[in-house]
């Protein structure tokens, strides 16, 4: 199953009880950045134009931020011998480990210098503990540990999450999938994120499940206020 393969749903109208939720759009993840998602800097246009239509109608837009510790134990580096992208299984690491990234306070965990950021009105960061990694930006990976969005996103009274960012078989499919299980309405805009693609055959597989979890998918042009 490939993007271009999900049923699109379309016409779809913005509330006041909607999030746009932006999902680690940072330096790090750009094509020339220390973990690269092909075409990652793409999306930041269409990001910024979707911002400004969920403001003023639905004005929680919400951004995430890959927060990482040096040696955090989710990179190869951590670890003696170990390549990046190689296979790796631990309580709260895995299922591969990476090269370093995003880590704190470098220009790499910054924001893309072109992203709108100006109207968010959260931002949060996750990864922050160095022995867990947290691709959802609900629950960590430990699938204990809430980074507190679930209960932000209830206090204001969300129903429906719109997801996108980087990168789509990590931390936007994981998103989506805890978004659902604690309750929310997600919708996915499958034209604004991009994949990592590692290892082969991920892609499909997150798409498979998140169409099995009946996770809506659409297109920024779609979306009208």
């Amino acid at each position: 199953m490939k993007p271009s393969d999900v049923r699109i749903t379309k016409d779809i109208g913005i509330h006041s009880n909607d999030a746009l939720i932006i999902i680690d759009v940072q330096n790090d993840f750009m094509p020339h950045g220390a973990l690269p998602v092909a075409e990652g800097d793409l999306i930041v246009p269409g990001i910024n134009q979707l911002v400004v239509k969920f403001y003023g109608v639905a004005s929680s837009v919400i951004l995430t931020q890959d927060w990482h510790t040096p040696n955090h134990h989710s990179f190869a580096s951590a670890h003696k011998g170990k390549k990046p992208y190689a296979p790796y299984s631990a309580e709260g690491i895995g299922p591969i480990l990476w090269p370093d990234h995003c880590v704190r306070g470098t220009a790499g965990a910054d924001f893309h210098p072109e992203l709108d950021t100006k109207l968010a009105r959260l931002i949060i960061r996750k990864g922050t503990n160095p022995k867990i990694d947290s691709y959802s930006a609900f629950i960590e990976n430990d699938k204990k540990t809430e980074t507190g969005l679930s209960g932000y996103l209830r206090t204001i009274g969300i129903k429906r999450i719109f997801l996108c960012g980087l990168a789509l078989d990590y931390c936007v499919f994981y998103s989506a999938m805890d978004g659902k299980k604690l309750g929310f309405d997600p919708v996915l805009l499958i034209d604004l994120t991009r994949p990592v693609g590692t290892p082969e055959g991920i892609v499909s597989r997150v798409l498979e499940e998140m169409t099995a979890a009946d996770i809506a998918f659409t297109n920024a042009n779609q979306i009208r206020r």
